[in-house]
């Protein structure tokens, strides 16, 4: 005999299947749709629910760059082979951006508006009606100046329209067997560099070395903050134990120094979210929430 589920279980199944239908619908009201894809869970369920209801009046879409490490190009273009999602891989260039280079608290906007145009383009060269992109309701709460870039194109926000945040999206992604449903959020590369130091291919490699080989040790939530030659690792706080012992502090610090950091430091206070903007003006922050995923 099976057991009942409880009374909240059923209203908060009931309320995600509202919220599904809810998204359907949104996305039904789409004539063709672009969705600016990550590979992350937001960008992939969307993507995927999408081809679900467009079917090939749906085209995902991938910004490559120095920014975007290899190991997550072959993770996203792996997902949408194994659910049959139309795909295009798209070459951005926002390296060569003065604006974007000099790395200031605007870098998102710049990124992203390199993004959208190239889109844009895009979108004209194929005859896609509209595009989107993977916003979802708690990212209204964080520092994000991509949103004003996404409105500048008048990208659209399908989960948002839809009322999901993040917890929402996982457990649907979950529901419908993705296996992105749990990934850890990753932020481009360039947001390991502190702020005021440029964008370079150099350094960009130098941090996606080093989170590879903590990828090797067994690590999955932490990021790697370049400050020049230090690396500063900040690992999740149910693993900053085993990260203190002397034998995985000289891991670490092997990984690093062979990614080209001269020092190496791990963080006590653990990962958290957008660490870096811990140096940015209040009125800064105050333009677009108080904090960013990176």
């Amino acid at each position: 005999m099976t057991a009942k589920a409880r009374p909240d279980e059923n209203i908060v199944s009931n309320q995600l299947a509202a919220a599904r239908s809810s998204l359907r619908a949104v996305l039904h009201c789409y004539e063709s749709l672009m969705v600016a894809y990550s590979g992350g869970v937001d960008s992939a369920y969307l993507a995927w629910e999408a081809h679900q209801v467009l079917g090939s009046r749906m085209l995902a879409v991938i910004a490559d760059s120095p920014s975007l490490p290899r190991t997550e190009l072959a993770a996203a273009v792996a997902f949408t082979e194994a659910h049959a999602i139309p795909l295009r891989i798209l070459e951005t260039r926002e390296m060569e951006r003065a604006d974007y280079v000099r790395n200031d608290a605007q870098r998102c906007f710049y990124c992203k508006d390199e993004l959208f145009m190239a889109m844009e383009r895009l979108r004209a060269e194929l005859g896609f009606a509209t595009i989107a992109y993977g916003r979802n309701m708690d990212d209204d709460s964080d520092f994000r100046p991509s949103r004003k870039a996404a409105h500048l194109h008048r990208a659209a926000a399908p989960l948002v329209a839809a009322g999901l945040g993040k917890q929402s999206i996982r457990v649907l992604a979950r529901a419908a067997n993705l296996s992105v449903w749990d990934k850890p959020a990753s932020a481009c590369l360039s947001s390991r560099l502190e702020y005021g130091r440029p964008v370079t291919r150099e350094a960009l490699l130098r941090i996606e070395q080093t989170e590879a080989a903590l990828h090797e040790l067994g690590y999955r939530h932490f990021r790697v903050r370049h400050h020049g030659d230090l690396a500063r690792i900040e690992l999740d706080r149910a693993t900053l134990e085993q990260g203190l012992t002397l034998n995985m502090l000289n891991e670490i610090s092997l990984a690093a120094k062979a990614a080209g950091f001269t020092y190496v430091t791990v963080d006590a206070e653990g990962y958290r979210r957008g660490s870096m903007n811990q140096v940015l003006p209040i009125e800064v922050l105050l333009q677009a929430g108080t904090s960013h995923a990176s």
